[in-house]
Formats: structure tokens, sequence, C-alpha cells
């Protein structure tokens, strides 16, 4: 199969998420069936999609006149057997809850023709154990992130069976959505941000508990800290601005050592400072790899600044 056969698309679930993964198939022009046990629900999930539709429109992004025609290729229905038939990629956003997840995989699979892609949204289940799938080869994660027709990520998550083709014309398709796909090489309990949210999240919790800082508090430093810095140079690469010998002793005072870092360490890549860490600054100078940082890291405040992003939403 190749990404110009995927012409239609089926989407189980029509809440915020499946609703704005829809908007986003069919702004690709993509034709995509809705499915919901309620009709009352895909009611509002086509309103959802009309308000996103003006939203975008209002700036900029598309143009007012093709709203209609784009809603066009959007069907509803309760009827999922029905809807699996003849559809080319069908995409999974029911609720985080194993029994119904487990329930509709099974039916996707007795439904949906034998070459159909099946993909999941989940945001951490591991359902290549959940379902004894007939043909594992075929279903993937594709993990989006709120609003799916917005956030450019999109995590790719392959099963131990699931076949490269089955991976690559997913990310093909993430590609051809506008997405920005990021394919794992296996699964891994919270793929890569909700892995690393969870942590954030929870270590801000036991500060409010502990009463160290409150939520505003919080949100403050890390907007005026991280907020600025990680859009520029993510988690990982901030360790070469760190120096990763420095990195390592800090490590060894705590008593766990990453060997990424330490192996990294015994070969003279420091980082930033030997053009050469954990990314490789091409033999630029420290001199020059830190004013391009700091050139980016001023825009990024300046214009963080002009949109009021440091006040509440």
């Amino acid at each position: 199969m190749d990404i110009n056969d995927i012409k239609s698309v089926l989407v189980v679930g029509s809440g915020m998420m499946g609703s704005s993964i829809a908007q986003l198939f069919v702004m690709g022009e993509i034709d995509v069936t809705l499915v919901d046990v309620e009709q009352a629900a895909l009611e509002r999930a086509l309103g959802r999609m009309q308000s996103g539709l003006e939203t975008l429109a209002d700036l900029g992004k598309i143009e007012k006149t093709k709203i209609a025609t784009i809603l066009e290729r959007v069907s509803l229905s309760t009827d999922l057997e029905d809807a699996a038939k003849n559809v080319d990629f069908a995409m999974e956003v029911v609720p985080e809850v194993p029994a119904i997840k487990e329930k509709v995989f099974s039916q996707l699979e007795a439904f949906c023709s034998k070459d159909t892609i099946i993909a999941s949204n989940t945001s951490g289940l591991d359902i290549f154990k959940l379902v004894d799938f007939k043909r594992p080869e075929r279903v993937v994660i594709a993990h989006f992130f709120a609003p799916a027709h917005i956030i450019p990520l999109v995590e790719i998550v392959p099963g131990a069976k699931t076949s490269a083709e089955v991976v690559s014309l997913t990310e093909n398709i993430m590609k051809k959505l506008g997405k920005s796909p990021v394919v794992m090489k296996g699964f891994g309990p919270g793929f890569i941000v909700n892995r690393i949210q969870k942590a954030i999240g929870e270590t801000s919790l036991e500060m409010i508990e502990e009463g160290l800082a409150g939520p505003a508090e919080i949100d403050l430093a890390m907007k005026l800290s991280l907020g600025v810095r990680l859009p520029i140079i993510g988690v990982v690469q901030t360790l070469d601005f760190q120096g990763l010998d420095m990195l390592l002793d800090a490590m060894k005072h705590y008593g766990k050592v990453y060997s990424f870092v330490e192996d990294k360490v015994k070969e003279g890549h420091l980082g930033a400072k030997t053009s050469k860490g954990i990314y490789d600054y091409g033999g630029r100078s420290e001199a020059e790899i830190l004013r391009k940082r700091d050139a980016l890291f001023l825009k990024m405040l300046d214009y963080l600044k002009e949109i009021n992003a440091f006040e509440p939403v």
C-alpha cells in the first residue's frame, strides 16, 4: 500500500481528541467516517469541528469559504461494522479503559479488511499485549496531542510484530497531514512526552502538597526558564550546555550513572565546549555555538513577552 492509496479513514470515538483528529484528516482532503455509540455525541463533535475550523479561518490559517467543503468529507455513523468496510486507515480514539479498547480493537479486526492499518491514539496502554491480534503486523500506535489539528507532534509506536511498511506508511500519512511524527523504536510506558510530563506533573504536585510553592508560582517559574529554553534546545541537548563531564560528576555524587553519558565523556565529547557531545556541532567553537543559542533564546523571550505568554491563559 502506498500513501496515495489512503483515501478513506475511520475514526472511532468522537470526543475532544476524536473530533480533532477527524478534523485533521478532512483538512488533509481525506474522507473520514466518525463513529460513536450515540448520535448526539456525533452531532456535538461536528459542531466542535465547525468551531475549530472557524477559529483557524479567523486566524488566517484556512479560507473561510472552504469550511463547508472540508466538512462535506465527514460522515457520521453509529454502526461500526458498516463504517469499517473498505477503509484504508482506522484510528481508535476511545477512552483509556482497557475493556473498551479491547472490545473496539476486536471489532475493528473483525470488521476491517485484512489490508486496513489499525492505529490507536492510546496515551500509554500497551495495546499490543492487551489484544490478541490475528494480524499484529498492521497494528500501530499513533499518539496525538490535544488539540490534534494544531499541535505538530505525533508519537508513532510500533509493537514487536508491527511491520516496517506500516510504520513507514503511518509516518508518511502524518507528514502529509502536516504533522511532525517521531518514531519510537518500541513500546515504552508513557512513550516520550507523557513519560517526561508525568515526572514534571508529579513533582509539581509534591511541591504544592509540601507547601513549598503554589500553582501560579510553579507555572511562572517553568514558563520563565524551561518555557524559553525547551523550544530551542529541548531536554537532552540541554545537557550538552551543562557539560557532560560536570553532569557525570553529579551523577556519581547522586549514585546513578547513565552509561550513555559516561561513554561520551570517555570519548572526550563533553558537549558545546568540545564541539561534540550528545550532538555534533560540526567543529564550531564554543563561542559560536553559544552565540547562536543565546540569539535564539532572546528572540523566543521577546516573542513570549509580546504575546503575554507569562500570564495565565
